[in-house]
């Protein structure tokens, strides 16, 4: 019969390796509005974005960040995106029924070749599922497609932010019509095709 510590250490073992994916998922540190870990944007194109992404928070009471991550550990980029959002507490907290969750994150995952953006719930009547899809093919996609990532990743935040910044009737407007535009597919992410982005 195997002494008790060898059964434990074996269970142990055996609990670490079905739930170490839960473990090891670990996020960049929210250093700022731009948290660029894939490092796609230069200094001064960082320098730039937060700078916008400033203006858009005080213009707006509302937060946009981009982020960009070398890996997603083995995840798919909604659940990645969402945890993310979460441990980053992305949006300005209120008290009770004032919770505002009015956060957005522009995810990209270059290795993974995906993209997404992560809407908190206070958002989700202006920045649609069928919105963001759109802002993905219409001002990333492209630009990723000719090699340049940087150009994409300011293009989506500036698009983000523009309708971040409309009247509320206007953006919600926008968002309709961005769904009747839109075929009924998930539309919160997109995977980015393999060489070169067609």
């Amino acid at each position: 019969m195997l002494p008790l510590k060898t059964v434990l250490t074996g269970l142990a073992v055996a609990f670490l390796a079905i739930a170490s994916p839960v473990f090891a998922q670990s996020f960049p540190e929210l250093t700022g509005r731009v948290v660029d870990q894939a490092d796609l944007l230069n200094p001064a194109q960082e320098e730039e974005l937060t700078a916008k992404l400033a203006e858009l928070e005080a213009q707006s009471n509302r937060q946009l960040v981009v982020a960009t991550v070398n890996s997603l550990e083995g995840y798919d980029i909604a659940d990645y995106g969402y945890r993310l959002g979460r441990t980053w507490g992305i949006g300005q907290d209120g008290e009770g029924e004032t919770e505002k969750d009015n956060g957005l994150i522009l995810l990209v995952a270059p290795n993974e070749r995906k993209v997404r953006v992560e809407v908190g719930y206070g958002l989700e009547g202006i920045m649609t599922d069928a919105l963001s899809s759109i802002i993905i093919q219409n001002d990333i996609l492209p630009q990723f497609r000719d090699n340049n990532m940087a150009g994409g990743i300011i293009a989506g935040a500036d698009r983000i932010s523009t309708q971040l910044t409309l009247p509320e009737d206007e953006a919600r407007l926008i968002a309709k019509d961005a769904a009747q535009q839109s075929s009924p597919v998930s539309y919160t992410h997109l995977t980015l095709p393999t060489t070169p982005y067609v």
